[in-house]
């Protein structure tokens, strides 16, 4: 894929840059004129306690990375924070309104656009090693332009600035606190799920960067998740990106993490962001929201009210200026409860599963209490039915925020080309909270196969919304040979109202996975009686 094939697209869809674009214009002026109320009040605020000015960075190789610096004159001692970017051509103006607002709070604050993106010079790396570079020439850039002391450090991302903010912490012991939003932890599991190739992630991340300017090894490394080739070369180059590699600089210094995450995560599943908070042993927070990637924050960019950069706010505040909010006494996690929107919080991850259910897949598709041995369900590969993913990377996560989650119409999908197990209706509301889990055995006919495993949660009527999902590849078991497959479905937080059933999908093919499947192939699921086929469900 060359840079001229790419489709204009962009992870923040409604992020209105007319408006910041004005807010940053007013920034800089003076004049609120035709501004919203709300926004001038901001302006007035952070104008009268600190100095607005747009510059460069100097950063790794001497390129030089478009920025904008909060600064109070004054020689009193304050914390700071800097902010890389997210993945977008916009750089640093999706945080205008944010850092005003800390500015406004007494923090110094420094936003800047990653290498390669928007006005900096350089080439995009992905997180890697000039890009942390740069985080430390950014933060060097705004203390040597604070005109008193700098107490404590912290770094703020949303997406790519997140990891970006996790990895700088752990090579700059200056950083006292990292927010990452919408973040990633494994980024080779993001990219290679379970041996499966994340096709439309990869191809949503290249064309959100279709004015950036990628470096070769980028490009390559994108072209090859696309065209299926050089997997380990990929692993290794993720490994080095990934904050997980490096967790235990993070550790060892015991720095504060706030994660945010959505449950429905296209482009950074949660659950490699999960092993990545588990592992944490320092201060640690993670809310995970209905929705997609950067969807839960985007309204706080845009400046309205919004709980997780309240939380962020709050987290900073806490471990950079010692202020005694209780963010740090009201648990670790605080999950939100599709489709109530209740807010639940939990004092660990491990604390929102009480108990586990198994339920066994069975002949004639029950999903039953008891195992049951020598039946046969045979999928045709190559052909997708109406269990996917989502209809759109990022998009289709608005809709769930807006209360609207895809509609599977359960009935429509073709037993031909899906395995299906349902349990019979919900006597009582079945609280779902945490990881999911499926052992299942299949024959495949050829080498190479992929299926891909939905949990659903179906009405009477037999229309049904997603509650989780994960795909499998084989690649290495010969043909004809019996593969079992023990995988964990992405984490969630679901409520099966009672009268309900479960449902679970299994097809081989998903628009948003490349499969290893040889077209008109068959996969045979079956269960025998040494190791039982089943799903273990994780109730809070």
């Amino acid at each position: 894929m060359t840079p001229a094939a790419r489709t204009p697209f962009s992870l923040y869809p409604e992020l209105d840059t007319t408006a910041l674009t004005a807010f940053v214009t007013a920034l800089e002026s003076g004049d609120v004129t035709g501004l919203a109320p709300a926004r001038a009040a901001e302006i007035a605020e952070v104008r009268s306690v600190a100095v607005f000015t747009r510059g460069k960075v100097t950063g790794a190789d001497g390129d030089l990375l478009d920025a904008a610096l909060w600064r109070h004159t004054g020689a009193q001692p304050r914390p700071a924070i800097v902010m890389p970017s997210p993945w977008t051509d916009l750089g640093w103006l999706p945080y205008a309104v944010q850092a005003s607002l800390f500015a406004a709070r007494g923090y110094n604050v420094l936003a800047y656009s990653a290498r390669g993106f928007a006005g900096s010079e350089g080439q995009v790396d992905v997180a890697g090693p000039l890009d942390v570079a740069d985080g430390s020439r950014a933060l060097d850039h705004l203390i040597e332009r604070s005109t008193g002391p700098v107490t404590k450090i912290g770094f703020l991302g949303d997406s790519y600035g997140s990891g970006i903010s996790q990895l700088v912490a752990a090579h700059d012991t200056r950083v006292d606190a990292v927010v990452a939003l919408s973040t990633w932890g494994d980024l080779g599991e993001a990219f290679y799920e379970n041996s499966t190739r994340h096709i439309a992630a990869v191809r949503a991340l290249l064309d959100a960067a279709a004015k950036a300017r990628l470096s070769p090894q980028t490009q390559s490394v994108f072209d090859n998740v696309l065209a299926n080739r050089d997997v380990q070369g990929t692993l290794r180059w993720a490994e080095t990106r990934s904050p997980f590699t490096h967790i235990k600089e993070l550790n060892r210094r015991q720095v504060p993490v706030f994660f945010s995450h959505a449950w429905h995560e296209t482009l950074f599943p949660p659950n490699q962001t999960l092993k990545m908070f588990n592992e944490l042993t320092g201060p640690k927070r993670l809310a995970v929201s209905i929705g997609d990637h950067s969807g839960p924050e985007m309204t706080g960019m845009l400046g309205l009210p919004n709980r997780i950069w309240t939380d962020a706010h709050r987290w900073l505040d806490h471990h950079l200026k010692d202020i005694d909010n209780g963010v740090d006494a009201e648990g670790q996690v605080l999950g939100e409860i599709m489709w109530s929107k209740t807010l639940e919080p939990r004092p660990t991850w491990p604390s929102l599963t009480e108990r586990l259910e198994r339920l066994h897949l069975a002949d004639d598709g029950e999903l039953g209490e008891e195992p049951q041995a020598g039946w046969t369900s045979t999928v045709l590969c190559g052909m997708d039915t109406p269990a996917t993913v989502a209809d759109q990377v990022v998009r289709s996560g608005y809709a769930e925020i807006a209360g609207r989650p895809k509609i599977y119409r359960t009935q429509d999908i073709d037993r031909t080309v899906a395995a299906v197990w349902t349990t019979d209706p919900t006597a009582e509301t079945t609280r779902l909270r945490g990881i999911p889990r499926l052992r299942v055995t299949y024959r495949a006919a050829n080498p190479g196969s992929t299926f891909v495993a939905y949990l659903l949660d179906t009405a009477p009527d037999g229309t049904a919304h997603i509650i989780t999902h994960a795909p499998y590849t084989d690649l290495d078991s010969p043909p004809d040979s019996l593969i079992s497959a023990d995988i964990e479905l992405q984490a969630t937080a679901y409520d099966v109202p009672r009268g309900n059933r479960l449902m679970l999908v299994i097809d081989a093919r998903d628009p948003f996975y490349g499969d290893a499947n040889l077209p008109r192939a068959s996969l045979a699921f079956t269960s025998p009686e040494a190791t039982p086929s089943y799903l273990d469900l994780p109730l809070g």
